[in-house]
């Protein structure tokens, strides 16, 4: 389908400043980025591509249902990419409402605004973006999650994006908006906020600060680089089947541990001369999270073979991208380390 404008929601954020930045560097489209700025936010992500004419920002609330309907009427868009959500399971464990009035309050306030929109723009398509959490937890044998896996979702946060994948299917199915959805795995990648655990360990290590692993660090993740993931949702945008989800995952199935012991000897090869070297002198198991899930693995085949993606990131050339642009950018994550000491929120204490 032909797109011209989009919407981007939590452009701001870590996935949606990348997919803005590929919107603005690979394609045509012009790119509406809409974020509220929370604490994980950070304009200076957009700062590559802010200039470009075809980029606006406009400062709104996702459930402030006057101001979508403004950025809607004035920028009268093809398409909306819904980012923006609460995202950090451990904070939804401490304080589950704000995750409530986000992801799934937020998401219906946009349903509303572009089922009412689309009867003058019948093309309109609603890409609403989801993660792999919907789906619980696998054991170690079991085969990967696939579009059909019933939904079992452990955490405040993956239940709020259980919820507002319901309420997206349900407008498509009763209103007759025309909506897709992905549902992807554990992003990394540059401009990640540094409480997710690859910049929280490459930090902190960088600082001589203990490198903080849940239990055994047994727990296992498909690790996606976040730039295949935004060239991926572009796909699904712009080729997806009407109604249809896609699971989008990197194949990169690694545990906790070994992601954080692959990151220590990134740095002591990049950062010899560090005084913590080995870093993985600094690794620290702590009392494992309520709920913690187990294993994530996604079967992303429907995407290879619907839409003709794979990722091009191994986890070993991605990770080493990722701890090179952490110690290349300290200008951008030293003032978040203002906002976040570091610590893992939802520990045992």
């Amino acid at each position: 389908m032909g797109i011209a404008k989009v919407v981007v929601t939590g452009g701001a954020g870590f996935i949606g400043s990348a997919v803005v930045r590929y919107l603005i560097r690979k394609t045509d489209v012009e790119v509406v980025n809409v974020d509220k700025l929370t604490y994980a936010a950070s304009l200076a992500s957009i700062e590559p591509v802010a200039a470009d004419a075809r980029y606006k920002f406009v400062r709104a609330d996702i459930c402030d249902l006057t101001a979508m309907e403004h950025v809607f009427d004035e920028h009268r868009p093809d398409a909306i990419m819904h980012l923006a959500a609460e995202s950090h399971v451990d904070r939804s464990i401490d304080g589950p409402s704000e995750f409530i009035e986000t992801n799934i309050v937020g998401t219906y306030t946009l349903l509303e605004v572009s089922r009412l929109y689309a009867q003058t723009n019948p093309q309109f398509r609603f890409h609403h973006v989801s993660t792999d959490e919907v789906y619980g937890d696998l054991s170690p044998g079991d085969a990967a999650f696939t579009e059909l896996h019933p939904y079992k979702p452990s955490s405040p946060y993956a239940a709020s994006k259980a919820s507002s994948d319901h309420l997206v299917r349900a407008w498509q199915r009763t209103y007759g908006l025309n909506c897709v959805l992905s549902n992807c795995s554990n992003n990394y990648g540059p401009c990640q906020f540094p409480e997710k655990l690859i910049p929280l360990i490459t930090i902190n290590a960088l600082e001589g600060k203990r490198l903080p692993i849940y239990g055994e660090g047994d727990q296992i993740r498909d690790w996606l680089y976040v730039d295949d993931h935004a060239r991926a949702l572009f796909q699904v945008l712009s080729h997806g089947k009407t109604g249809a989800t896609y699971n989008v995952g990197g194949y990169n199935e690694l545990r906790n541990v070994e992601l954080v012991k692959k990151l220590c000897g990134f740095l002591d090869e990049l950062r010899p001369d560090s005084p913590y070297v080995p870093h993985e002198q600094l690794i620290t198991h702590v009392p494992d999270r309520p709920g913690h899930d187990r294993r994530y693995a996604i079967d992303a085949n429907r995407i290879a073979h619907e839409l003709g993606w794979v990722p091009e990131e191994s986890v070993d050339s991605g990770l080493r991208k990722t701890v090179e642009w952490y110690l290349n950018n300290p200008g951008w994550w030293q003032p978040l380390r203002e906002k976040y000491a570091g610590g893992r929120l939802g520990e045992k204490r």
